[in-house]
């Protein structure tokens, strides 16, 4: 059998092939040192002799005082769960409102397709603005309420454009061969297209969920309850050192640094994200891409 011939590299390039290496690898070094910053300023303990830069490299010194302090406070744990709660109704509201919509835009002979196309792309190409989502939200009485953060957004243009390229890239045979054996539309889309359509599911589900888990203008707006406040509002008052009167008590974090309590809040806040993501990671290329052929 005859082996296959291989391209021999010319010395251009390896030479490209360098550069891209040693960009890619100053993007890293870029992305990674003020992030280990935070973690090592995250366990610096109180009274702390050494600067950050030196602290960054002394991990024998360092304090779990601000983690400790963390999830010992009620108030924090009350908002890492509201913040939790709206990431799950939050994916599951989204993908069941985008999931049947998007099907309903790939599908051909859909009478009024194109009036549906143009109906979705319509609000995505003019915002309505700030105001009247507000009017429509408050009207609603979702006031006070956690899903006045999520579902506002709960369906995306952009997402909703990708799935139907998804969508339509799945082979018409598959739901033709379906509808003749007289299975319903409904049918079709759960039996048929859904155990397909597993990547997209994965990718539009984690662009929903980075979304609400870092949502902080909604909560803003419409949540004037202390104890229904997600983490964002708790993590911004920590930074910018306001008064915590709303959810903690100023004093609730003990003993340890402020500086910490700050970069351990944010390292905390990212962890949901930080998990989520090695298990979807795999999906996510495979889904975005197919479901950008079309549309």
């Amino acid at each position: 059998m005859e082996k296959p011939k291989t391209v021999k590299m010319t010395a251009g390039d390896r030479t490209f092939y360098v550069l891209v290496d040693v960009f890619l690898i100053f993007i890293f070094v870029i992305i990674l040192i003020p992030m280990w910053s935070t973690v090592a300023q995250s366990f610096r303990p109180n009274g702390y002799l050494y600067s950050y830069l030196e602290a960054m490299f002394r991990p024998w010194d360092w304090k779990i005082d601000a983690y400790k302090a963390l999830l010992g406070n009620a108030g924090f744990l009350t908002a890492f769960w509201n913040s939790l709660k709206i990431l799950i109704f939050g994916v599951v509201t989204a993908l069941f409102l985008t999931v049947p919509l998007s099907y309903c835009m790939s599908v051909q002979d859909l009478p009024g397709r194109k009036l549906l196309n143009w109906y979705v792309l319509i609000p995505y190409l003019f915002n309505i603005g700030l105001i009247p989502t507000y009017l429509v939200v408050t009207g609603l009485g979702f006031t006070d309420h956690l899903a006045s953060v999520f579902i506002p957004g709960a369906v995306g243009t952009y997402n909703c454009l990708i799935m139907r390229g998804f969508f339509e890239g799945i082979p018409e045979s598959l739901k033709e061969s379906a509808r003749i054996d007289g299975a319903a539309e409904w049918y079709v889309l759960i039996s048929i297209i859904l155990p397909l359509s597993k990547p997209i599911l994965m990718s539009i589900g984690l662009f929903y969920g980075v979304n609400f888990w870092n949502d902080f203008m909604h909560p803003l707006l419409y949540i004037q309850n202390s104890y229904l406040q997600p983490l964002p509002i708790l993590l911004r008052n920590i930074l910018l050192g306001a008064s915590m009167s709303e959810v903690v008590e100023a004093t609730a974090f003990g003993d340890a640094p402020v500086e910490a309590i700050k970069a351990a809040s944010v390292f905390l806040s990212a962890i949901p994200m930080i998990i989520a993501y090695p298990f979807i990671q795999k999906y996510f290329t495979k889904g975005t891409m197919l479901g950008a052929v079309k549309g």
